[in-house]
């Protein structure tokens, strides 16, 4: 049995497009899955678009994933060099092999020239292909024009007549009429070979046996297939994974500046879930699972489990699957990522107790920031805030409350959260009141927000012995105000 090789074929233009991570994500899954090899491979010869530091951050990310690349530039292999750039010398000799076997030919057409054809198309609302005037050349005159220097790409040779079909893992059997196809180049007047063409031979050179890519590919297939079959070589199986949208009309787009995974790294997302979330955009297991780790999808996927619909990317369902793995890791390795955003905080609190209290209502780390803004120091909130219909507290009981709390607290001797709760609930039934009759003001009173990532016990605990009774005192002078 031949062993499995996929391929990532990214051009370093700049981030990594939550797109090319999918497309990273489902070849390093199809080749995990069946014990199989996933390789790196950097497509850099479209020089325009180049971007500087892309190469480290395709790496990084790669790393960063655990989608660890068995063989690439920075890794060696027994099929490089992995970077098309460096691979210049072998393009020529492959097109011009075709050329020997009547499957390409040179053509000499002047931009002009293309140009004027392509605008006479346009005026008679026909497909805008070229037309294989240069296909007639005899090689005599091919011999004689290239001996006087003069400019030249190769194409491929279409067939003009009958049809090209191919079998797609996720799209099934795909036919195009052979008289649909351009004759597109191969080989640029530069040298430098076309994405299409140093696909395929990069893919056979390599031993690629799945392809795995986005369906824009599709209509490219058939003329793909032409070329393995022109050279006689094994043409590898193909997987087309639909486009991710941004709604039902947009498609997500890197030139649009649509988020990158560094973007949604940034924003507070944990890279797992970011992950996870990206395998369900297109895919599904089979059953209702839907948190996975790494090793999880390796051994569920099946690219009969790809959809041939586009996915919508919803990021309320991204945060909700964030949420989950934040509550799922530790108290220790949360309070470790909480802690950057805790650098602002002049106040000694209690972190730890702060980071427990946060775990349960953090859905993005981002959103910590937010959530303790009122720690450093407490905002200006109307007394009206004291009002809860639910609570059943106003303005008067609120003042009540605090009047009986604010001695409590300051007789307190120790300090901790359960020795917070029984006195503070023992007041509560002492004044013969609901419980929340005593904590909602108390919680007013500390944070001055309507919403904390805690209740007035923990923040009492979080926030200190004097803090907390100074804050006491401002929402009672507030309320007699």
């Amino acid at each position: 049995m031949t062993k499995i090789r996929t391929r990532f074929a990214p051009s370093p233009t700049g981030y990594m497009h939550i797109g090319n991570l999918r497309t990273a994500l489902y070849a390093y899954l199809i080749a995990k899955n069946q014990g199989g090899d996933f390789i790196l491979r950097i497509e850099d010869t479209d020089r325009e678009r180049y971007v500087d530091g892309a190469v480290d951050l395709i790496f990084h990310t790669l790393a960063e994933t655990g989608l660890v690349h068995d063989e690439g530039p920075d890794v060696g292999g027994d099929y490089g060099p992995y970077v098309q750039s460096e691979r210049m010398g072998i393009y020529k000799k492959y097109a011009e092999e075709l050329v020997e076997k009547g499957a390409a030919y040179y053509c000499f057409c002047t931009k002009e020239r293309l140009e004027e054809l392509r605008q006479k198309q346009e005026a008679l609302k026909i497909p805008s292909k070229y037309d294989s005037r240069c296909a007639s050349l005899s090689k005599e005159e091919v011999e004689a024009r290239i001996a006087a220097g003069e400019p030249y790409v190769i194409r491929q040779k279409i067939p003009k007549e009958g049809s090209t079909s191919f079998t797609d893992a996720v799209f099934g059997t795909i036919t195009a009429p052979n008289d649909t196809l351009d004759d597109q180049i191969l080989l640029k007047s530069d040298g430098m070979p076309t994405y299409n063409f140093a696909n395929v031979v990069d893919d056979h050179l390599m031993g690629i046996t799945h392809v795995v890519r986005g369906s824009e590919y599709l209509s490219s297939t058939p003329k793909y297939n032409l070329l393995y079959e022109a050279f006689g070589w094994e043409i590898p199986e193909y997987v087309h994974c639909s486009a991710i949208m941004k709604d039902a009309h947009k498609k997500l787009s890197k030139r649009e500046g649509d988020a990158s995974y560094a973007d949604f790294i940034e924003k507070g997302y944990l890279k797992e879930a970011v992950l996870n979330y990206i395998a369900l955009l297109g895919w599904s297991p089979g059953d209702e699972k839907e948190v996975m780790s790494l090793s999880d999808m390796i051994e569920l996927f099946d690219v009969k489990g790809i959809s041939k619909s586009p996915a919508i990317f919803d990021e309320a369902k991204l945060r909700w699957l964030n949420g989950e793995y934040i509550r799922a890791l530790s108290p220790e390795e949360f309070h470790e990522k909480a802690k950057p955003y805790y650098k602002g905080i002049t106040k000694d609190i209690d972190f730890a107790l702060l980071s427990a209290v946060l775990q349960q209502r953090t859905e993005r780390l981002c959103d910590i920031t937010e959530q303790i803004d009122f720690i450093n120091e407490l905002p200006t909130y109307d007394k009206e805030l004291y009002c809860h219909k639910k609570m059943k507290t106003d303005t008067e009981n609120s003042l009540t409350s605090l009047e009986a709390i604010l001695p409590l607290l300051k007789n307190m001797e120790s300090w901790t959260k359960d020795e917070l709760h029984e006195a503070l609930l023992g007041l509560a039934q002492k004044m013969e009141v609901k419980n929340g009759v005593i904590l909602w003001p108390l919680r007013t009173a500390l944070s001055g927000k309507a919403f904390t990532p805690g209740g007035g016990i923990e923040l009492a605990a979080i926030l200190g012995k004097e803090e907390t009774i100074s804050r006491i005192e401002k929402g009672i002078a507030l309320l007699k105000a």
